[in-house]
């Protein structure tokens, strides 16, 4: 169903049908693992089991072809992109982990400031990039100094500049720049994780979703907000996007429909590098002015169309491939459940549904995942991340079979299964 699906850089061996990096411990070593006598909370609430999960998944081999049926776990490709930590090994490492919070938020002040932008028209010194920036000049100093130590700019001859990756994804103007979600990050998230020990003693959300039935209706209503967090998805999609557009076997379909389609840089990758496919974002009314322009400056308004509908009570739009990116982690069990469903019924036999995700690995040793599942518990009202396993049992218990996981980019991976 994939095509070449290993990274071809990950050194991997099989064994008892795991995909594993070569040394890490996610490696089996006897056929069982951790996993096995912890099932995630969520399996355990739902009284399913993650067992009979395993043994659906089948996991991408180095030859890229899909290996035996997986017993016992899958392991997942991660790399050091996203949100990888290292594991501390001493004192002075968890030190280090315990400040990182400083580092960060220097980096996304000086992207909400819009200081790479203002770089990027000509070097400045210090009280000429201060004034631009309208900074009061106690401390300004340090802020620019700290970005020269972090690696984020240069100094030179008494001016301050970008380095040539700064350049790249920091520049607003630059169509790498990565920046929008850092902007959300800086302004909302940053604060919202403030709240995290009030999060874990109450399992309440620290955002909007506090007050609003979740954290999205609040976002909706506001059109600034809206166009902003779709600018964010978009930059942290897009990776991922840009492999399932290469690794996925497209040319045996004819109609894609995304959901939860946002400014539908998702289907813009896919149909740009298959131009036999036509697609169909779903999204909520609100979405479609940044949808429809974003896909009309693309080139692609003959080819994509948008359907204005909300995914929890309208069917999906019908289609040979239905996907659900970034979408099941925001809600609970029963929302999951229901949208897999919705997405059965929209597929004609041998139609086939691809979740794209974070998941966390069946040892539960993935920092990427377990950092990501805890920002749903500070964001939303249900969402977490969950491993392929738990996936499996939703699919196959919405009547889907043969599922199939594979990388992606960083720590983001793919579930493929047919109807």
């Amino acid at each position: 169903m994939l095509d070449r699906v290993a990274d071809e850089n990950l050194p991997v061996r099989i064994e008892l049908g795991v995909r594993s990096r070569t040394g890490h411990s996610w490696h089996r070593q006897d056929g069982m693992n951790d996993a096995a006598s912890m099932p995630s909370p969520e399996a355990r609430s739902s009284g399913g089991s993650s067992e009979r999960g395993r043994d659906r998944i089948v996991a991408a081999s180095e030859e890229g072809a899909w290996a035996g049926a997986v017993h016992g776990g899958v392991a997942l490709a991660e790399d050091v992109q996203g949100e990888a930590v290292a594991p501390v090994s001493s004192a002075a490492d968890i030190k280090r982990l315990a400040r990182a919070f400083r580092a960060s938020k220097v980096l996304l002040t000086a992207v909400e400031l819009g200081l790479f932008t203002v770089l990027a028209a000509q070097p400045l010194d210090a009280d000429r990039l201060r004034d631009r920036l309208g900074l009061h000049p106690r401390a300004a100093r340090d802020f620019f100094d700290v970005l020269v130590a972090l690696g984020l700019l240069r100094y030179q001859d008494g001016t301050y500049a970008n380095t040539a990756l700064s350049a790249q994804v920091l520049d607003r103007a630059e169509p790498g720049y990565i920046g929008a979600a850092f902007e959300r990050h800086g302004g909302r998230t940053y604060d919202y994780w403030g709240g995290l020990t009030h999060a874990l003693l109450t399992g309440q959300p620290q955002s909007e979703a506090r007050t609003d039935d979740d954290l999205y209706s609040a976002l909706y209503n506001d059109a600034e907000e809206l166009r902003a967090f779709q600018k964010a998805m978009t930059a942290r999609s897009a990776p991922a996007a840009s492999v399932l557009a290469e690794r996925f076997s497209w040319q045996d379909h004819r109609v894609v429909v995304d959901i939860g389609a946002s400014e539908g840089d998702l289907l813009i990758r896919v149909l740009r590098r298959h131009p036999h496919l036509t697609g169909i974002g779903l999204d909520l009314p609100a979405v479609r002015p940044v949808f429809d322009e974003y896909v009309t400056a693309q080139g692609l308004a003959d080819r994509l169309s948008f359907t204005g509908a909300d995914f929890f009570t309208a069917p999906f739009p019908a289609g040979d491939v239905v996907v659900l990116a970034h979408i099941l982690h925001n809600w609970d069990l029963p929302t999951r459940r229901m949208l897999l469903r919705k997405a059965y019924e929209a597929l004609p036999p041998a139609g086939q549904v691809v979740i794209v995700e974070m998941l966390i690995d069946e040892n539960r040793r993935s920092a990427p995942a377990l950092l990501r599942s805890l920002n749903m518990l500070i964001q939303t009202s249900g969402g977490g991340a969950f491993t392929a396993a738990e996936a499996g049992d939703w699919l196959a218990e919405a009547g889907f079979r043969q599922v199939r996981v594979a990388p992606l980019s960083g720590a983001e991976s793919m579930l493929v299964a047919e109807k």
